[in-house]
C-alpha cells in the first residue's frame, strides 16, 4: 500500500504502484492483435518464426518499460483550491481541475483493478469524455479518502481532516437486486449486439477463411452436395429449418441481454447515506457513485411494452452530475411502483394525488396532429392511385390508420400537473413515462409556438433544468402563462442556499 494522501500543503505523488503492472497488461492487450497477425503470417516461414518470436518478447518489453515512464511521470497534487495532475514521457502535460467545478466523484473498478486491489478515481466537471479528470489507479483506501476530501473542500470545507468513507450500513438498503431480479431483468434486456460484434469480426478477418462468406453463389455450390439431403426433405423440413433459424436469434438474444445486464447491474445496491445516494453495482466492472441530495434536480419513472405487461419499472433521477454519459443517475432499474417510491421519497419527491387534476394537451393540438399524421399517409396513397397501384396504395392508408390510432391515444395520455411543490408531467400508454420536477430547483420557463401552434394557441412548455431537459408538448397558451407565473414566483422565492443545506442532511 501506498504512503497516506497528503496535507493540503503536501508534495505531488504518484499512483499506487501496482497501476504499473496493469498499465503493462492493457499495453500488451492493444497490441495483441498485431502481434497475433504476425506470428500467423510467418508461421511456416522456418528461421523466421524465431525472428517473430523474439519481435514479440521485444514487444512486451517496450509496454512494460512504456507503462513504468508513464507511471513514474504521472503526478497529482491534492491542493486547498485544486487538484493538480502533470503526464506525459516526451510531453508534458498538467491540468489543474478547482473544487467548485467538480460535480461528483466516483470509484470505478475493472477486473485487473479488482485483482490487485485498486480504484479509478474519476472526477466529474460536467464537460464529460476527455473533459473529466481521472486518476488511474489509487487503492481502495486511498480513493473512498480522496473523495471525501474532495467533497469537503468542493462544499466549502477547506482544511479539514478527510471524513471517513463510509461507515458501515446499520440500515436496509434503499434499493437493492439479488441475482433473481438481475436475470429477470435480463430477460426483457434483448438484444442482438452480438451478431453485429460477429459480423464486424467476419468483416475484419476474412482473409482467414478459405472462400467469401458473404458469396451468395459461393455457398449455394459448397452445400449442393452435403445440403441436397436438406433440399429434398421438402418445404416442412424447410420450415422447420427457418423456425430454427428464428429461435436461435431470439435465444442468442436473450442470452445477451442477460449477459449485458449482469455484468452492468450485478450486485445493485443503492444506500441512503449522510453523503447522500450512494449505487454500488458490476461484476466485472464494479462502480461505486454517491450523488449528493442536493443535486438531484428532477425524476423520470419509465417502462417499456414487455415491463409494463409485467409490471416493472425504472427510476433515474436527474442530477448534475453524469451517469455513463448520461444525465440520469439510474436509483431503480427494475423495480415495482411501490419499491420505487420510497427512494423518490428520500430524494423529496412526493407521488401525484389520486384525485389530481391533471391537464391534457390543447384539443387543437390534438386535431393538427391528426391532420398532419393522415396527411402524411394520404399523399403517398394519392399518388400510387394516380399511378394505377390500386392495391399498393392500401399500403400507406394502414400503417396511416395505425399512426392515427397511435396519435389518438398519445394526446389522451399527453397531460401535466402543478401543485404547490413540483411540476408533472406523463406520457405514453404502451411505454408510459412520469416526469416530476421540483419547482423551487427549475432555472427558467419558455414557451415555444409554430406556425400551427401560433395559428391554433397553443405550444410545447420547455421548464429550463440543470442537468435535464423538461418539456411539455400541446400546453394551451392561456395555461403555459399561468405555470410560468406560478413557476417564476417559486424560482424568486427560493433560497438555493438553504436548499442544498436542508437537503445535504440525513
Amino acid at each position: 500500500m501506498s504512503e497516506p494522501l497528503p496535507a493540503p500543503a503536501g508534495e505531488p505523488r504518484r499512483t499506487a504502484p501496482a497501476s504499473l503492472l496493469i498499465g503493462s497488461i492493457r499495453g500488451l492487450r492493444e497490441s495483441a492483435a498485431g502481434v497475433i497477425a504476425l506470428v500467423f503470417v510467418l508461421r511456416d516461414q522456418g528461421p523466421i518464426f524465431w525472428v517473430g518470436l523474439l519481435v514479440v518478447l521485444l514487444v512486451v518489453a517496450i509496454n512494460v518499460i512504456v507503462a513504468g515512464l508513464k507511471w513514474h511521470r504521472l503526478t497529482f497534487h491534492v491542493g486547498k483550491e485544486d487538484i493538480r495532475m502533470e503526464s506525459g514521457v516526451l510531453a508534458r502535460a498538467a491540468r489543474s481541475v478547482p473544487y467548485e467545478r467538480i460535480q461528483d466523484v466516483s470509484l470505478e473498478q475493472g477486473p485487473l483493478a479488482r485483482l490487485f486491489g485498486l480504484v479509478e478515481v474519476r472526477f466529474e466537471t460536467g464537460a464529460g469524455g476527455a473533459d473529466d479528470l481521472s486518476l488511474s489507479y489509487l487503492t481502495v483506501e486511498e480513493g473512498e479518502e480522496l473523495r471525501e476530501l474532495v467533497r469537503a473542500r468542493r462544499d466549502g470545507a477547506a482544511g479539514e481532516a478527510a471524513v471517513p468513507a463510509e461507515p458501515g450500513q446499520t440500515e436496509p438498503p434503499l434499493f437493492a437486486m439479488d441475482a433473481g431480479r438481475v436475470l429477470t431483468f435480463g430477460l426483457f434486456e434483448f438484444s442482438l449486439a452480438v451478431i453485429a460484434v460477429l459480423f464486424g469480426l467476419t468483416q475484419q478477418f476474412e482473409f482467414l477463411f478459405p472462400f467469401d462468406i458473404w458469396d451468395f453463389d459461393e455457398w449455394q455450390t459448397r452445400l449442393a452436395g452435403p445440403g441436397a439431403w436438406l433440399a429434398g426433405l421438402g418445404p416442412t423440413a424447410q420450415i422447420v429449418g427457418g423456425v430454427f433459424a428464428v429461435a436461435s436469434l431470439l435465444v442468442v438474444g436473450i442470452a445477451t441481454g442477460v449477459v449485458r445486464t449482469s455484468l452492468r447491474e450485478w450486485g445493485f445496491r443503492l444506500e441512503r447515506t449522510d453523503k447522500g445516494f450512494r449505487r454500488r453495482r458490476g461484476l466485472l466492472t464494479r462502480t461505486d457513485v454517491v450523488m449528493p441530495v442536493h443535486r438531484v434536480q428532477g425524476m423520470t419513472i419509465g417502462t417499456r411494452l414487455l415491463r409494463r405487461l409485467f409490471g416493472w419499472h425504472g427510476l433515474s433521477f436527474v442530477s448534475l452530475a453524469q451517469d455513463a454519459g448520461s444525465a440520469n443517475h439510474v436509483v431503480a432499474p427494475f423495480a415495482r411502483l411501490d419499491e420505487l417510491w420510497p427512494v423518490a421519497r428520500a430524494a423529496g419527491f412526493v407521488p401525484p394525488p389520486e384525485n389530481a387534476e391533471w391537464r391534457r394537451a390543447s384539443s387543437a393540438y390534438r386535431f393538427d396532429s391528426l391532420l398532419l399524421t393522415g396527411l402524411a399517409a394520404a399523399i403517398p396513397a394519392a399518388v400510387l392511385v394516380g399511378l394505377g397501384q390500386y392495391l399498393l396504395a392500401l399500403a400507406p392508408l394502414a400503417v396511416g390508420g395505425v399512426a392515427l390510432a397511435g396519435e389518438w391515444i398519445a394526446w389522451r395520455r399527453t397531460e401535466h400537473l402543478l401543485d404547490a411543490r413540483q411540476v408533472m408531467a406523463r406520457r405514453g400508454w404502451l411505454a408510459p413515462r412520469l416526469d416530476i420536477a421540483p419547482r423551487v430547483k427549475l432555472q427558467s420557463v419558455d414557451f415555444r409556438q409554430g406556425p400551427l401552434g401560433l395559428r391554433h394557441g397553443y405550444g410545447t412548455l420547455h421548464l429550463g433544468m440543470a442537468g435535464g431537459t423538461f418539456a411539455v408538448p400541446g400546453v394551451p397558451a392561456a395555461r403555459a402563462r399561468q405555470v410560468r407565473e406560478a413557476v417564476l414566483a417559486s424560482i424568486a422565492e427560493a433560497d438555493f442556499s438553504e436548499i442544498n443545506r436542508d437537503e445535504a442532511r440525513p
